[in-house]
């Protein structure tokens, strides 16, 4: 499946798999073949930064 190319629409589905399906952002880029310093960079320029501890961008 291809990710949300709208960085608020990606951040709600990242969000909502990380919560239901995988228990880290890595777990999730390894599953979905994505760059994870990628995504990072892509919500960054919206303000959001992935928490670790909650398992979340925020």
């Amino acid at each position: 499946m291809e990710l949300p190319k709208d960085p608020a629409i990606l951040v709600s589905y990242l969000n909502t798999q990380l919560r239901d399906f995988y228990p880290s952002l890595e777990e999730f880029c390894k599953a979905q073949d994505c760059d994870r310093t990628e995504l990072e960079a892509r919500l960054a320029g919206i303000g959001y930064r992935y928490d670790e501890t909650q398992n979340r961008f925020r």
